[in-house]
């Protein structure tokens, strides 16, 4: 496994390899970066603290979780005789599935659970939640038994049209000495404005008998942070700016919330990557590669401290979002249960 050191703290993601006379206005690269995605405010520089402590520099920008190029969905099907296009992907043993009719009518088979059924045998017509209150109540830890055996989606407009998410990001990565999950605050976010989650806890979603789809970009949406992806797939490949030193290397298509850049799924080189899907390489230094749409992983891990993830604007102290652990979910991003205590 390829680990990077504390030199490669240097690698400023949205900054490295650019002309001299750019490093000293490196919030004109961050602007360039997120040129395509709906900016409510920012760039701008704070101060910060991160998840380790660390009190630094952060540049912080605000953004609608709305993709310009695209319109989120669909989701899920409304009949078993749909095909692909009326809806999304789901992961099963580590592929991305179309959820079309067919896959709704093989969940039992799939899982070996005859318990499921998402679908009325006599019409063919799949349950799924399709009104604000469904979402909110398929959607939570706690399942309304009302919405077992359901398809649970939420819509972009069930958010308030002011909705938006804050990035508090560090110019300057600060390595930890282990690393850590992506579980709060997300893996980091796309030059589109849209949130690069961590995993979806999928045994959780399924353990209600309920599925919650992602498009075929890989994003679903929830009533606390909008659309946002668990999946990287080809709809993120054109970039209004990339890294110029990386261009050998894949095309930067986010950063990641400890500051390094976030590159395209490439196939082949898993092999060469750490846990946290990362290499370094001498010259350019580190970057991470998103994870295959069904790994269920953009990013293993985080190598360095990270920002934060602010749904009501405020001050970034990360290192108390670490103490706390794992946000509550929704709209399937109900986080797994904890392990058992030994």
């Amino acid at each position: 496994m390829i680990r990077p050191n504390r030199a490669a703290a240097t690698l400023i993601a949205v900054v490295a390899a650019l002309p001299a006379a750019a490093h000293d206005d490196p919030l004109a690269h961050v602007a360039a970066f997120f040129a395509d995605a709906n900016v409510v405010s920012g760039p701008e520089l704070v101060d910060c603290t991160l998840s380790g402590g660390t009190e630094t520099t952060c540049f912080s920008i605000t953004v609608k979780p709305d993709p310009q190029d695209y319109t989120p969905g669909p989701w899920c099907p409304t009949n078993i005789a749909d095909d692909a296009e009326a809806g999304g992907i789901w992961i099963v043993d580590g592929e991305a599935n179309d959820v079309d009719g067919a896959f709704i009518t093989r969940l039992a088979e799939i899982y070996g659970d005859t318990e499921w059924k998402l679908y009325d045998e006599a019409t063919g017509d799949v349950r799924y939640t399709g009104t604000l209150e469904a979402c909110e109540a398929a959607a939570r830890p706690d399942v309304d038994p009302a919405y077992n055996n359901y398809c649970v989606q939420c819509l972009p407009e069930y958010l308030p049209e002011e909705a938006s998410v804050t990035y508090v990001i560090p110019l300057r990565p600060v390595m930890l000495d282990e690393p850590a999950d992506s579980t709060r605050g997300g893996a980091g976010v796309a030059y589109n404005g849209v949130r690069l989650d961590g995993p979806a806890p999928l045994e959780a979603i399924t353990s209600a008998h309920t599925i919650a789809p992602f498009d075929d970009c890989g994003g679903h949406v929830n009533t606390h942070v909008g659309y946002h992806y668990h999946a990287v797939t080809d709809c993120l490949n054109t970039p209004p700016a990339s890294t110029t030193a990386l261009k050998n290397h894949g095309t930067q298509i986010g950063i990641a919330m400890d500051g390094f850049p976030i590159m395209g799924h490439i196939e082949g080189i898993e092999d060469e990557l750490d846990a946290c899907n990362g290499i370094m390489i001498d010259g350019v230094g580190y970057h991470y590669y998103a994870g295959a749409p069904g790994s269920n992983a953009i990013l293993g891990c985080h190598v360095a401290e990270v920002g934060c993830t602010l749904e009501e604007g405020g001050t970034c102290n990360a290192s108390l979002d670490a103490r706390r652990g794992p946000p509550p979910g929704a709209n399937g991003d109900r986080p797994a249960p904890p392990p058992p205590a030994d």
